[in-house]
């Protein structure tokens, strides 16, 4: 579960690539281009402080990860004013959730696909490299969600064991970046242990493979946000690490055996990833926050293609009980030996 399907990635088509086509000398005024750079550090800032925003925001972000955010829900939150520049579906789902029994299943299948994915040990000198095609809410504070263009974002996360002040890169390309072209630092004010804000291989692979000792060590050790249930923050931390990590097939394995053991999780028979490939999702709905996270797998392979994130509450400014405020599709996850380089693309 680990690599996403090179075929299917190629799926996304002449159309994806003409949206992240962007002219070498675009850029953006000053005043954007530091609004654009205020965003991006308040997504990568471990060390941030609740803020008065008019609605909740997302647990889902920068992977500290994951899912991002993702994967994941990588903004703030509001009302909901969109421009439709990719394929993947803006829409509230026309399939509702079907059950928690039927969403345990899916996951427990979806662990024993995991379990029978090779994956590639990741060394402490590597970085774990992860492909997304991406849109996130560029909207103020106070006002309207608004969707950005899709657009690639690249991930490059260390492997060092840490503790480390700079966990990771992170380069957005394409009209709707943030920060176009530039290779921005994941970095902390405090050095970060090997952990759920820096999961390397290593600390992946040291973690229980029975799903109780794993949900149990990560209620204790996942932060909670304000206006988050602890149910919530839990399942929102194993998406971010199922999505942009590599780890041993035991341990992916375990970590969606978790997920169907918490409360409020239900199936979703169809959903559509930002790169518009259709697969089932799993998702929970939290109404302490009042945001939902999906999760979306292939039909066949059970791999993770991306993910989708709303706001659930009706708060006026257009908000609906379904607003689609994050969507992301994971297009390509690899080992590379150097950050800020993108792994050799073979054949045409």
């Amino acid at each position: 579960m680990n690599n996403s399907d090179p075929s299917r990635a190629a799926s996304a088509g002449s159309e994806t690539e003409e949206l992240l086509s962007a002219p070498a000398e675009w850029d953006l005024p000053p005043d954007r281009h530091l609004y654009y750079k205020d965003i991006l550090m308040q997504h990568i800032d471990h060390d941030r402080t609740p803020s008065v925003q008019a609605h909740p925001a997302p647990r889902r972000r920068l992977l500290r990860g994951v899912v991002l955010l993702p994967l994941a829900s990588m903004a703030l939150a509001g009302a909901l004013i969109v421009t439709l520049s990719g394929g993947d579906d803006t829409s509230a789902p026309a399939t509702r959730a079907v059950g928690a029994n039927s969403a345990s299943a899916v996951l427990n299948r979806i662990a024993v696909a995991a379990m029978a994915t090779d994956a590639t040990p990741v060394k402490e000198g590597q970085f774990v490299y992860v492909e997304s095609l991406t849109r996130s809410n560029e909207g103020t504070l106070d006002g309207p969600v608004r969707l950005s263009a899709l657009h690639k974002r690249e991930v490059w996360t260390s492997q060092d064991p840490g503790p480390v002040t700079r966990t990771g890169w992170i380069r957005e390309s394409g009209k709707g970046s943030v920060m176009p072209g530039q290779m921005v630092p994941v970095e902390s004010s405090d050095p970060v242990p090997a952990g759920t804000d820096h999961p390397t291989y290593k600390w992946l692979a040291s973690l229980p493979t029975d799903p109780d000792a794993l949900l149990q060590l990560l209620y204790a050790q996942t932060r909670v946000d304000e206006g988050e249930s602890k149910e919530q923050a839990v399942f929102s931390t194993i998406g971010d690490l199922v999505s942009e990590t590599i780890m041993p097939s035991a341990n992916a394995s375990a970590f969606y055996k978790a997920a169907a053991k918490i409360p409020g999780v239900q199936e979703i028979p169809d959903a559509v990833d930002a790169a518009g490939r259709h697969g089932i999702a799993v998702t929970r709905e939290d109404a302490s926050s009042a945001t939902r996270d999906e999760w979306i797998f292939d039909r066949d392979s059970l791999a993770f293609l991306g993910s989708r994130s709303y706001i659930t509450k009706d708060e006026g400014k257009g908000i609906t009980s379904d607003t689609l405020f994050g969507t992301s599709a994971v297009m390509e996850r690899t080992v590379v030996d150097q950050h800020g380089k993108a792994p050799a693309r073979t054949g045409s």
